[in-house]
């Protein structure tokens, strides 16, 4: 029963952390204007994959495999962010043509014109020196751990 209850708990941080991180990523860019850049996508990709991973570890309940991929795209979107992070914190160079552009409704190519450019070498904002894909790297982190530590305590 412990067993199956650790498990439990796990699909359900495998399914929690990825949407809540994409849900403050959505909301920082229609809320408050923080489009993505090239890099912020990446992230993006592997927390779909994650969420992809955790609804399919609800479907097959008894299966762990699905729950550790779920679990290892989290940490990808992480490391990513980490990655992301120092470069806009200047410590190692990123890619040269990395931006972004944000197409807003209405004719595509008056709005592909219009977009905003987005660097990834820039930070958009911070929270005690610490920019989004910085919390993106210490939160998926500590999500993937909180995964890993519930599915353990299934044996």
């Amino acid at each position: 029963m412990a067993a199956r209850a650790a498990l439990h708990r796990a699909r359900w941080l495998a399914l929690l952390v990825p949407a809540a991180l994409l849900g403050g990523a959505y909301i920082s860019e229609y809320g408050f204007g923080l489009y993505p850049c090239e890099m912020c996508w990446w992230q993006r990709y592997a927390h779909f994959a994650a969420l992809g991973f955790a609804l399919f570890a609800f479907a097959f309940k008894q299966a762990r495999w699905p729950v550790v991929l779920a679990a290892l795209a989290i940490l990808a979107s992480g490391l990513i962010g980490a990655y992301h992070a120092g470069v806009e914190y200047k410590w190692w160079e990123g890619f040269t043509a990395c931006t972004s552009l944000v197409a807003k409704g209405g004719n595509p190519l008056d709005a592909i014109l219009a977009a905003p450019t987005i660097r990834c070498d820039e930070v958009q904002w911070k929270l005690l020196g610490i920019s989004l894909a910085g919390f993106n790297f210490l939160l998926s982190t500590a999500g993937t751990l909180a995964v890993f530590a519930a599915l353990r305590r299934r044996r």
